[in-house]
């Protein structure tokens, strides 16, 4: 027989005699290469978290850059609107000075029109008298006059008279007209103003709303910084909890390498080597109920397996009690639930039915020591909501 084969032949034989344990083989191989994949799988989260976390804070970045531009927008847009004021002001002042020419222009036309009606009475007093008294005032002045020269300084007189009095009148008509052009020009004026103020304030308003819509991007913005903050100081807690978790399952994959040699150089019992207590069963049962109590039975039955292979294991205790009670192992037993439980026997028929199957050396899951629900990179048997290496 060759050397190969024998060796073949030797580990068969210490397995049917029960001198190790089935599957020991793979035990070693199995959890150090769950452990190196979960380690490996948290690597590449811990980096996808990392690149997520570089990209907020770019987008985070950018989005500063983006607030400081509409920042200047908005001061070049306020700029703007004090320009626009001072251009009002400038208008309504204009406005103001242009009313009260008007109303300066108007009391002096008020003043013309009465002067004027006043001048017009007295003239055609004046005419009317002395075209009554013509008979007697003005030729018998004439027929008075001592020689040529005397009638002609008279008649040269009146005449001059006449000339004033439609001097005076023509004065009166073309300053009525005058007023009445720069009444008419100032109203124009008026209305012209008013035009500018108008368009002042659209111009005011058109302001107005480019500085609430800067004001309103710069909210909005505000908003998205605040947010990518928020979401950036996760990604970091995130970061760090990967890279914690990350620790921990380096320093687990070192237990469960130390654990895999120790077993290997360790002895196994046959389940016929096992004594079991009075009380086991319960105990196993119950803690089969905490584990698995929702699972199928083949779930339940895993549970009940790994709870034995570690009492034939040489690297944990070697009573049901034992391994149940050993520090840091099963949770339900560290928060209470299990004293619960054993304290009203909650465990059922299909708890107690894995609970002897397992107690007579049966297992589903071959020598697995350990179960937990499934994390990202954990290989194993997978059954119910369990994973089991």
């Amino acid at each position: 027989m060759k050397k190969g084969k024998a060796v073949i032949v030797i580990i068969m034989i210490a397995l049917l005699m029960g001198v190790l344990p089935p599957s020991f083989g793979v035990l070693k191989v199995w959890a150090e290469k769950s452990t190196r994949e979960q380690i490996k799988d948290k690597e590449k989260e811990t980096k996808d978290i990392q690149d997520k976390l570089n990209n907020k804070k770019g987008d985070l970045k950018n989005l500063k850059g983006a607030k400081r531009n509409l920042q200047d927008d908005l001061a070049e847009a306020n700029d703007e609107m004090i320009e626009a004021c001072n251009h009002l002001a400038d208008i309504e002042e204009q406005i103001r000075v242009k009313n009260d020419q008007i109303e300066q222009n108007q009391e002096d036309l008020a003043e013309c029109i009465e002067r004027e009606e006043k001048q017009k009475n007295d003239m055609e007093i004046r005419v009317r008298k002395m075209y009554e008294r013509k008979n007697s005032d003005y030729v018998s002045s004439l027929l008075q006059a001592k020689d040529m020269g005397d009638l002609l300084n008279l008649a040269t007189w009146f005449e001059r008279v006449e000339t004033y009095d439609k001097d005076r009148l023509a004065e009166f008509e073309d300053a009525h007209a005058n007023i009445e052009y720069l009444q008419a020009t100032l109203e124009q004026q008026k209305i012209e103003l008013d035009g500018l103020l108008a368009e002042a304030e659209t111009e005011k308003a058109r302001m107005a709303e480019i500085l609430n819509g800067i004001v309103a991007k710069i909210e909005a913005t505000s908003d998205q910084i605040s947010d990518a903050e928020k979401k950036a100081l996760e990604y970091e807690a995130e970061l760090k909890k990967s890279e914690e978790d990350l620790k921990v399952l380096k320093k687990k994959l070192e237990e469960e390498l130390r654990l895999s040699r120790e077993a290997a150089q360790g002895k196994w019992r046959s389940i016929s080597e096992v004594t079991f207590e009075e009380g086991d069963r319960k105990l196993l049962a119950n803690i089969i109920y905490c584990e698995a109590g929702g699972e199928p039975y083949e779930g339940k039955l895993a549970v009940g397996a790994v709870v034995i292979n570690r009492v034939l294991s040489g690297r944990f205790p070697d009573t049901v009690k034992g391994v149940i009670y050993q520090k840091s192992q099963f949770s339900p037993v560290a928060s209470g639930r299990y004293a619960l439980a054993l304290a009203s026997d909650k465990a059922n028929a299909a708890c107690y039915q894995a609970a002897d199957e397992a107690m007579l050396g049966v297992t589903n899951v071959g020598a697995c020591v350990f179960f937990r629900t499934p994390i990202p990179g954990l290989t194993g048997i997978n059954i119910g909501g369990h994973v089991f290496y």
